[in-house]
């Protein structure tokens, strides 16, 4: 079972995340949220490269992943669940939830830190919102963020059923809640109590610093609700706000060289403890 689950992990995960890019891509072609000023040619091309980008370095740099540490976790009886008698569905769920949960505050502390803002705020700098900039990081951020998994996967002995599960998962919330899709008001009302919805995430990519630091889930949404970090509703409406960071506002900062880039340009204004009053930022900034 562990050596069928390792070898099967590949194609479940490129296969689910297909398949929800695909979904998600019809989707905003036949009923989008916003109206799309930049051609999606330069932006999925750039965006779907540095995926790809991304995978690379990370194969590269870990010999091995999330899944695989979680079976030679259990093998060698390394964590929490390993060294507990508790049922088996309590530790998937317990992991799924605790993942999710770092996940979360690992994202806050991307939006605090101004070093690790750095790196994060490449993911911010995408101009429009839509599925394929819920794959938008920075290679630097993927290493440590796998990193950050790797620590707590070994540190709870999570089953590997429930971390492939997380993986997909999460995965395919990201693209759904970055997609430019339109779902009726009272649809979403209700689905944000269960998942992250493209309207609740797309405040974080509003412009305003307010609203960029709010709506810091990606799969579960109940982090932002009990820690008050969450906003229902972007000031300006979903229409009329704006996407992306002051600092890099042209189409030539979305391209693959330029994203790779962008941690050593510039301040890093915008983070969550950036205090300063917006006249000040404007002044020191330009």
């Amino acid at each position: 079972m562990p050596e069928t689950l390792l070898a099967a992990e590949p194609a479940i995960r490129l296969a689910a995340f297909l398949g929800v890019l695909l979904a998600m891509a019809a989707w905003e072609i036949a009923a989008p949220r916003r109206r799309r000023e930049i051609p999606r040619v330069l932006r999925w091309s750039n965006n779907l490269a540095l995926v790809v980008l991304d995978t690379v370095i990370l194969r590269l740099s870990f010999p091995i992943l999330a899944v695989g540490l979680a079976l030679l976790a259990e093998e060698r009886g390394w964590g929490l669940f390993n060294a507990l008698e508790v049922p088996f569905w309590v530790a998937v769920l317990v992991s799924f939830l605790v993942l999710d949960l770092v996940i979360y505050l690992q994202h806050v502390l991307f939006h605090a830190v101004p070093g690790l803002w750095r790196l994060h705020r490449m993911h911010h700098a995408d101009l429009e919102f839509d599925t394929t900039t819920g794959l938008r990081f920075h290679p630097l951020e993927i290493l440590l963020s796998m990193a950050i998994k790797l620590a707590v996967v070994a540190a709870l002995g999570a089953p590997a059923v429930a971390v492939l599960l997380f993986e997909v998962v999460l995965n395919a919330t990201a693209l759904f809640n970055h997609a430019n899709v339109k779902l009726p008001r009272r649809v979403d009302r209700v689905l944000r109590w269960i998942v992250v919805t493209p309207d609740m995430h797309r405040v974080h990519h509003s412009v305003d610093p307010r609203e960029t630091n709010s709506n810091y889930g990606f799969n579960l949404p109940w982090w932002d609700r009990l820690l008050g970090t969450y906003i229902a509703q972007p000031a300006r409406g979903h229409e009329g706000m704006e996407i992306g960071i002051e600092q890099f506002r042209t189409r030539r900062d979305l391209w693959l060289d330029r994203m790779l880039i962008q941690p050593l340009l510039g301040p890093a204004s915008g983070h969550a403890l950036d205090q300063r009053p917006p006249e000040e930022k404007a002044r020191q900034d330009g």
